[in-house]
């Protein structure tokens, strides 16, 4: 039983450590901007949806605790949006509710993402298009262009690749740092 609970207590940990790191990559400012994500709520919900999305992915097929830990992960990305929406004066009858709903929201965007990556990388067409609605919601000034989204899809398949790359232990040990080049993101200013 003693195994059972520290083995536990020790997936939380990780989860909690890798959950910081998907918050500290998705409040990157090439992120926010005026031709860019707003910085409000459901601008840095998406965002961190997004990281999350990317680090779960990388962890849950591995043993032998990757399933765990990406639930775990999730896990503590529901906690969080319930201590935000406490925080934001969002009523204590109300929160479940939403919480219920970012959480169907998370992983309705997971299965688009995860199809969309399955696609050839060649153009990132469907990349794009899966990103291209969620972007424009959360833009400061929306408009019918795509070029932040198409930006946000090459970062996306870089990431996804660059974390592909990284072994196991690294992605658990926090060492992979999102360390993709920002470069798409900055020329769309």
């Amino acid at each position: 039983m003693r195994d059972w609970l520290t083995k536990r207590t020790s997936v939380r940990r990780k989860a909690l450590d890798l959950y910081g790191g998907v918050v500290t990559a998705a409040r990157q400012p090439a992120f926010y901007g005026p031709t860019r994500v707003a910085d409000t709520p459901e601008g840095r919900f998406e965002l961190v949806a997004l990281h999350l999305f990317l680090v779960a992915e990388r962890v849950k097929s591995a043993p032998p605790n990757g399933e765990a830990l990406a639930q775990a992960m999730i896990e503590a990305f529901v906690t969080d949006m319930d201590d935000c929406m406490r925080e934001m004066g969002v009523g204590d009858l109300t929160v479940p509710k939403r919480v219920k709903r970012a959480a169907a929201v998370f992983y309705e965007r997971s299965g688009d993402y995860r199809e969309a990556l399955a696609t050839s990388p060649a153009t990132d067409a469907f990349l794009t298009d899966a990103l291209t609605p969620v972007i424009a919601r959360t833009m400061v000034s929306p408009s019918a262009d795509t070029t932040f989204a198409a930006a946000i899809a090459h970062y996306v398949r870089a990431a996804h690749d660059a974390l592909a790359q990284r072994s196991y232990d690294d992605v658990v040990a926090g060492r992979f740092v999102f360390d993709v080049p920002l470069s798409p993101l900055e020329r769309t200013s």
